[in-house]
């Protein structure tokens, strides 16, 4: 195989862009590999002749009972290239192995069978898909060797990648910079721009004009540097290749995985190098209420999501004097109508006096948001030292641990501090209020408390030591709120 300075000379006399060449490249090497994949040798299976009893169902003619090794070589060497036999072991009977004929040898692995045929990870609807995709393995690890090699050792990644065009303003301090290079990846810089509430925002309660906020006021606000780690998931592919380093990803399915939150597609084995680096596509969130904090966050391109800036802007102008806020139920139907809202139209929702009269449902809908959480706002990681802290009986040590433990929460989950850090400072003014809307420092943190925390084994709600735990780091929030929240 020609080295990879050699495939594409005769690209270098084209006066076109790197990237187009880059491109060109990759396109043409899949096409090429993709041809080769299809003549990879078929499957064939070896039919019994004669019965074989106790056949399990599952199993068609290429099953040949308990005959040895010996038998099942020599059946397959007389089939050919790409044969193939299940047989029963004789050493564990119950056990099945599938005898596979690929370069002039006998492959013999152990088979599972779980409602779908199987030797490794890979589930197959039939026996022959899954000998189908062995040979097409072995095929292109065996023609393609040089070319694999070659990509093996330069992975794209962070040459070519979509992602690490977008990992760089990262790096930039320079608001103009950062609109300088996302002119390189165009399809996404509509996605980029923080949302913009009726002309209005909340910045930690603080109404801001919407051409005020265009670029976050602090280093903690800048959104691109909340780290979050892919979401892969096993996935099919057609014609396609690796984005980490490169290679055809061959196979029949299966072939590798895909980020469900930004699209990112990669070989199962090539995903483990990936840094945590997604960034989320709007396109792929079909929702809001119960997404990830962090990926929500990341996909709107907002310092916390807008549910949380929009349902606080909504609460304090024309909730904070209303008697049992928070406390009290809004309609079920209004509700579910707020959540809706937002799941469709996102920051475009309609939450106004006009659309939802009842500002009950609105605070409802905004702690429903809080619970539906995956990841609660404490995550469950975190849990334990928050409670622990709430034990100690010294005020000053307690309300150190507690500092602590918010400043390690900064540390592992900005999207959630910040989060956080909005909802308290929120819920403390609403406590300013106390004299009209009954709602004290208490009655807030008794509300709120299992609304921010949740318990790993999901037990809080049966143990009403937990609920005092749960309060009593609430009711600091609120009444140390500077302290605690100064970063």
């Amino acid at each position: 195989m020609l080295h990879k300075d050699q495939r594409w000379k005769s690209l270098k006399n084209l006066n076109i862009g790197t990237m187009t060449v880059n491109r060109l490249q990759g396109i043409s090497v899949a096409i090429k590999l993709y041809q080769l994949q299809l003549k990879a040798p078929k499957p064939m299976k070896v039919i019994c002749k004669t019965p074989s009893p106790g056949k399990p169902p599952y199993y068609g003619k290429e099953y040949h009972g308990a005959v040895s090794r010996d038998v099942a070589d020599w059946l397959l060497q007389e089939a050919g290239e790409g044969s193939y036999l299940v047989r029963e072991s004789q050493r564990a009977p119950g056990s099945y192995t599938l005898g596979l004929r690929y370069g002039g040898m006998t492959r013999n692995y152990k088979l599972f069978y779980d409602g779908m045929h199987y030797i490794a990870d890979k589930r197959f609807n039939s026996m022959n898909d899954l000998v189908e995709d062995g040979l097409i393995h072995f095929y292109m690890e065996d023609k393609a060797a040089d070319y694999i090699k070659v990509m093996d050792a330069e992975p794209i990644y962070d040459k070519h990648s979509k992602y690490a065009t977008v990992r760089l303003p990262r790096q930039r301090s320079s608001v103009d910079n950062m609109d300088q290079h996302h002119n390189f990846s165009s399809h996404r810089l509509e996605d980029e721009r923080p949302p913009e509430y009726n002309n209005q925002s909340v910045v930690d309660g603080t109404y801001i004009p919407a051409d005020k906020i265009i670029v976050p006021r602090t280093a903690e606000e800048i959104v691109v540097q909340y780290e979050k780690a892919h979401n892969f998931k096993v996935h099919t592919f057609g014609l396609h290749w690796c984005e980490y380093c490169g290679n055809f990803m061959w196979g029949l399915i299966a072939q590798g995985v895909k980020c469900t939150d930004c699209g990112l597609s990669v070989h199962k084995q090539c995903c483990k190098q990936i840094p945590q680096d997604c960034m989320p596509d709007k396109r792929l969130i079909k929702r809001v209420y119960g997404i990830d904090l962090t990926t929500l966050v990341k996909a709107h391109n907002t310092t916390r999501p807008m549910v949380v800036d929009m349902c606080i802007k909504e609460i304090e102008s024309r909730g904070m004097d209303i008697e049992g806020i928070y406390r009290v139920p809004g309609m079920l139907d209004d509700v579910d109508y707020i959540q809706h809202s937002f799941d469709n139209d996102n920051e475009n929702a309609k939450i106004g006096p006009v659309d939802v009269s009842d500002i009950n449902a609105v605070a409802g809908a905004f702690k429903l948001f809080l619970r539906q959480l995956p990841i609660p706002l404490i995550p469950f990681e975190l849990y334990e030292k928050f409670m622990n802290a709430a034990k100690i009986t010294n005020e000053h040590e307690r309300s150190d641990s507690i500092y602590n433990a918010t400043k390690e929460l900064h540390s592992i989950k900005q999207a959630h501090y910040q989060t956080l850090k909005c909802v308290t400072d929120h819920l403390r003014r609403v406590s300013q209020h106390q004299e009209k809307n009954k709602m004290s420092v208490e009655n807030i943190a008794i509300v709120f408390g299992p609304t921010i925390f949740r318990s790993p084994d999901d037990q809080s709600l049966n143990n009403l030591i937990l609920l005092q735990f749960q309060k009593k780091v609430v009711e600091m929030f609120l009444e140390e709120h500077d302290k605690i929240f100064d970063k």
